[in-house]
């Protein structure tokens, strides 16, 4: 795909989600936690704030800077998740807030009983808005292997969630679940994207250590396609530790018998194919009930009946 046509899907894809929130804030005023409405660049306020703490927040989480801090609060997985409900509440109004919010707790789920299983202790997830949510991993995995479920159970339990909203969406003709639905699956394939800091990376060493360098090239690109900081962090983060990934954190580490290796590439390209597939239908009625809205705001006809919320 040429970088034009990554501008445009991402540009597509942002007018259809737009296009709902602002439906949805015709529908219903947004109002702030006293119970007032929102004056009308409070959202472009708290965007501001938002890209902000996106930057400072996913640095220091990606260091292992948080963790000791989020101990030393003594927050609870409750309390950050109420917390990050009420974060992207300010923009996004509270039931996407936490629907949102449901979505990156059964990402985090997956990863938790995948670390069980393997006999992994871990902690409970904490969430950190604007840049999703931690488990401290308080034992190392065995081998490549484990680490690769480790890291697919997250994405796999993640699209399962992204799955039922997309369900709920078809029997109830609501475009709000389809909206979730088209964000579970956009940030569980994100993560999927095989560079070391994310969950493909972890995924993808026992396949091949060579896939990450087609991951760094994907990253790039994406990141020439959107300039996006958050990007940038991430490809930078994952290159001052490819050295030591690449390692491993142990002798023998990769060696990993192959019948397994076929079984983590077939779930791992397996399930990229079922994300895509599924966004690609909660994007298609999206697309047209913003060609609607697009219709109806410009004095024409909507094109699309069912536009329930």
């Amino acid at each position: 795909m040429s970088e034009s046509s990554q501008e445009r899907e991402l540009e597509r894809r942002r007018r259809n989600i737009e296009a709902v929130a602002r439906h949805m804030s015709t529908r219903a005023p947004a109002e702030s936690p006293d119970g007032s409405s929102l004056a009308p660049g409070t959202m472009g306020r708290w965007g501001r704030w938002g890209s902000i703490g996106v930057l400072v927040i996913f640095v220091l989480s990606k260091l292992k800077m948080l963790i000791p801090l989020i101990k030393f609060a003594k927050l609870h997985t409750l309390a950050t998740m109420l917390l990050a409900v009420w974060a992207y509440a300010q923009i996004w109004g509270f039931a996407f807030g936490l629907g949102f919010v449901l979505l990156i707790f059964v990402h985090e789920c997956g990863h938790l009983v995948a670390m069980r299983q393997q006999g992994i202790r871990a902690g409970a997830p904490v969430f950190i808005p604007f840049v999703g949510a931690v488990i401290a991993m308080k034992s190392l995995p065995r081998n490549a292997y484990v680490e690769a479920i480790v890291g697919i159970g997250g994405p796999a339990l993640g699209t399962l969630g992204a799955v039922f909203c997309l369900l709920v969406g078809f029997a109830s003709g609501s475009l709000f679940w389809f909206a979730l639905a088209s964000t579970g699956f956009l940030i569980n394939l994100f993560n999927m994207i095989p560079i070391t800091p994310l969950d493909g990376g972890r995924i993808v060493g026992v396949i091949s250590r060579w896939i990450w360098l087609a991951g760094y090239a994907l990253g790039i690109a994406l990141f020439l396609a959107t300039w996006s900081p958050i990007l940038m962090l991430i490809l930078l983060v994952g290159l001052l530790g490819l050295g030591r990934a690449l390692r491993g954190p142990r002798e023998g580490y990769y060696e990993v018998d192959s019948a397994k290796r076929w079984r983590i590439g077939f779930a791992y390209f397996g399930l990229m194919a079922v994300m895509v597939l599924g966004m690609r239908a909660a994007d298609t009625r999206l697309e047209g009930f913003r060609s609607a809205f697009d219709s109806e705001r410009h004095g024409g006809v909507p094109s699309v009946q069912d536009n329930r919320l």
